[in-house]
């Protein structure tokens, strides 16, 4: 396996991969990123040896003690240093050689924040109880924002100085989707675009059951509790709205419980 190419220099992109336990990903994952990028391993408790083999494969390895999926993610991001920063799993489902043309999109000032739309390819990449807890986060987004996102995927693209500013404090599931509902709040311009989504290697800490899949669900209705700038002033009818909000979440989970049962 040929290591990373580790810039001398500070990088024109820094890529974050949160990570725990994908030792047999990580090699695959590592081979992909993009010549001359910084590949930012953040080990988030590992017991498999994933960080060593990170390190050894030229990538800049971070160790998160606090878990969360957030928690490993936004310790990539205050380790970054690079204008652009993109951020990736580290289960070899998505391939960060796809990020080159979000970031040309974002260099060229044409938008501010770019996601990757995942396409599954076959039944086992994604769930049927992930897609529809995944659905269920859009319509809520869609009605939070305004924004008519089809995917809240982990693959993105954006300034670095313009995600510190979002002063994102999610440290869980949330963490995803919290950028995207400041980022929407803040005007920045949203696009998504296609990527194919494949089987990962090994187990998902998050949507690989129902259980943890209505958790991030949860998760994410917290996050979409925030009051909108400006919007104090509305405080009891937006805490009536999140409620609903909730209930909805719940009832789609649900049904994607009802799904993966049959």
């Amino acid at each position: 396996m040929s290591p990373v190419t580790t810039p001398t220099s500070s990088p024109p992109v820094d890529v974050v991969l949160p990570c725990l336990n994908e030792a047999q990903a990580v090699p695959w994952v590592l081979s992909r990123i993009p010549a001359g990028w910084r590949a930012i391993v953040v080990d988030n408790g590992s017991t498999d040896g994933s960080a060593e083999i990170a390190r050894a494969l030229g990538a800049t390895v971070v160790h998160e003690r606090q878990r969360g999926f957030g928690a490993a993610c936004h310790a990539g991001l205050t380790a970054a240093t690079a204008d652009i920063v993109c951020f990736c799993d580290c289960d070899a489902s998505l391939d960060p050689s796809l990020l080159v043309p979000f970031v040309h999109q974002v260099l060229a000032g044409e938008t501010d924040l770019v996601l990757g739309r995942r396409r599954p390819q076959g039944r086992s990449a994604w769930p049927a109880h992930a897609r529809l807890g995944n659905l269920a986060l859009a319509r809520l987004l869609r009605r939070r924002t305004g924004l008519r996102l089809h995917d809240l995927g982990p693959l993105r693209a954006a300034r670095r100085e313009q995600l510190l500013a979002l002063a994102l404090t999610d440290r869980r599931s949330g963490y995803p989707l919290q950028m995207v509902v400041r980022a929407a709040d803040r005007g920045w311009r949203i696009t998504e675009h296609d990527v194919p989504y494949l089987p990962r290697t090994g187990t998902s800490k998050v949507t690989g059951t129902w259980r943890g899949t209505w958790r991030a669900v949860r998760d994410m209705s917290r996050v979409l509790a925030e009051p909108a700038p400006g919007a104090q002033h509305a405080e009891h009818a937006e805490h009536a709205e999140h409620i609903e909000d909730a209930e909805e979440a719940d009832e789609v989970m649900h049904s994607a419980e009802g799904v993966t049962t049959r």
